[in-house]
């Protein structure tokens, strides 16, 4: 199982996640950060559980991320 933490607060809206990986991020329109899509907000950390099969694919998120807000466990 997977598990992506993210503290959206601190998110400066680079763009990246949602290039890397548009399934699971979304830009809002709203305020210009980023949003990961189907997680729940505990606290200003953005949390949820996925399948081995997304792995890859958030982790370069989190690799490109220049701020280092996103987590991978």
């Amino acid at each position: 199982m997977l598990i992506i933490t993210f503290k959206r607060q601190k998110c400066i809206g680079c763009n990246y996640c949602k290039e890397i990986a548009p399934k699971r991020w979304q830009m809002s329109k709203k305020d210009g950060k980023s949003n990961l899509i189907g997680a729940i907000n505990k606290k200003g950390f953005w949390t949820i559980k996925l399948g081995e099969e997304e792995r890859d694919e958030n982790e370069r998120v989190a690799n490109a991320c220049p701020v280092k807000i996103i987590e991978i466990r």
